[in-house]
């Protein structure tokens, strides 16, 4: 039963992003159709932050009222709502409102902003979850949270969304074969124009799909929760008891092997960056490092999230719409792939955490050069920075990811309260990466588009 078990706990965890990470892939088919057109990502960006009353909410319970608040229920809720948000979102996505003078997309609006707080709230109520189970399902939760990017991702590329046909523009019957990004063309047969191929199936169904993937989501919870066959692979209830104070040992188990008796990090009724210092893990850390933990995690998570993706385009598109899919695709497997290592390479090491930080953070600085200089990058006529910009892509994602996987070891090794308080701090993180990235995207307009036919820099 423990591989019926971890099945149900990656399934569980892909329900955590799917709907927000698909609605970022489905934006290409749904743009055109609506009246705030490419204003509609900068619409989403703030939704999402705003979603994020769900899991100040959560918080605030656990840090004031500890124990009044059960995340069963909750995730009950949030799932069931996450099912009902995108099974209406298929049918309401067109539907608009005018007000005054504008017309917007209020049903999708509204229904995205449901659907955001759905996923925020995931991070403050899934991981605390996954404390009823054993240590070692906590990595697999992990593998299908990098999933819930993969899976839409794959269907959307299976529906044929963002494929592009290059057409001369003088004659738009003559298509032209662009080879990732290096077009070629003359001056007698006119510049090149974009054209995108029509999806194999409508957003409609990719909806649908996504109510479908949340109701897998409900029964690898129902059955997590109620199955006799894994109720063997639950802790007692006494594991998540705070009143119990020799109980309080065992919410600091490794993933491995049992260690001595050890105090949660973060107590409910104790701020969690107060004490001077802390049992974590193994070892006993110090207030600094408990704090350097959760700057990281912020800021890991602010790159990923928030940062970096709001200038992937820019980043891979003077280099062929080619390079942009496969980087986005590729940087997609590599989350769920960093889980796997970590299920066989567990760590809790410091220093191993800083030094893929710092790694992880010079691939993005590269990635953030290359989005500056669009639409010219370097190497922008050459096949190497295609590859480049590619695999600097798929590390970035592979060396960050695994370091939230290491900091989620170790916070689940601290108990209950570490897993809320690193939901929240996710979120916090999240949140700071998308108000410093929009106004320069979207405000001040700091980065320009490269053309996915016309390369017309200089060589």
């Amino acid at each position: 039963m423990t591989l019926v078990t971890h099945v149900l706990a990656c399934l569980f965890g892909i329900g955590s992003w799917v709907a927000i990470n698909g609605m970022w892939v489905e934006l290409p088919l749904i743009v055109p159709e609506i009246p705030e057109g490419w204003y509609l990502p900068s619409y989403l960006t703030v939704i999402i932050q705003l979603a994020n009353v769900g899991p100040l909410f959560i918080t605030l319970m656990h840090r004031f009222k500890p124990g009044a608040l059960d995340e069963r229920p909750v995730i009950y809720g949030i799932v069931v709502m996450g099912v009902l948000a995108t099974f209406l979102l298929a049918f309401l996505w067109k539907y608009t409102l005018t007000m005054g003078d504008t017309t917007h997309s209020v049903a999708l609006l509204v229904l995205s902003f449901l659907l955001s707080v759905v996923d925020c709230t995931s991070s403050v109520t899934f991981l605390p979850f996954m404390m009823r189970l054993q240590p070692k399902y906590l990595t697999t939760y992990f593998v299908g949270e990098g999933l819930s990017g993969l899976v839409p991702a794959i269907v959307a590329l299976i529906q044929g969304v963002g494929v592009v046909h290059c057409k001369n523009a003088t004659n738009p019957h003559a298509n032209a074969n662009v080879s990732m990004g290096n077009s070629s063309w003359g001056s007698a047969e006119g510049e090149l124009q974009a054209h995108y191929q029509p999806a194999n199936f409508s957003a409609q169904t990719f909806f649908l799909f996504l109510s479908a993937m949340m109701v897998v989501c409900l029964v690898a919870f129902v059955l997590l929760n109620h199955c006799p066959a894994v109720a063997r692979e639950h802790k007692r209830e006494l594991y998540i008891s705070r009143g119990l104070a020799e109980k309080k040992g065992e919410l600091g188990l490794p993933l491995q092997n049992p260690g001595p008796e050890q105090k949660p990090m973060l107590s409910p009724l104790d701020d969690p960056v107060m004490e001077p210092r802390s049992s974590f893990g193994k070892g006993t850390y110090s207030k600094p490092e408990i704090v350097f933990i959760f700057v990281v995690l912020a800021w890991v998570n602010a790159l990923t999230n928030a940062v970096l993706p709001s200038v992937q385009s820019y980043s891979c598109l003077p280099y062929g719409n080619q390079a942009y899919h496969l980087a986005a695709t590729l940087a997609a497997v590599a989350n769920p792939m960093a889980c796997f290592i970590a299920m066989f390479i567990p760590n809790r090491s410091l220093v191993l955490m800083a030094a893929l930080t710092v790694i992880g953070t010079g691939f993005g600085g590269y990635i953030m050069a290359m989005a500056t200089l669009s639409p010219c990058p370097l190497l922008v006529h050459d096949v190497s920075g295609i590859a480049l910009i590619v695999l600097t892509w798929v590390l970035f994602v592979l060396t960050l990811s695994y370091v939230k996987v290491i900091i989620g070891i170790i916070l689940r090794d601290e108990g209950h309260s570490a897993l809320v308080w690193c939901g929240a701090v996710v979120q916090l993180g999240s949140m700071l990466g998308a108000m410093t990235m929009f106004p320069l995207v979207s405000v001040y307009r700091l980065f320009e588009s490269g053309d996915p036919c016309n390369t017309k820099c200089p060589k």
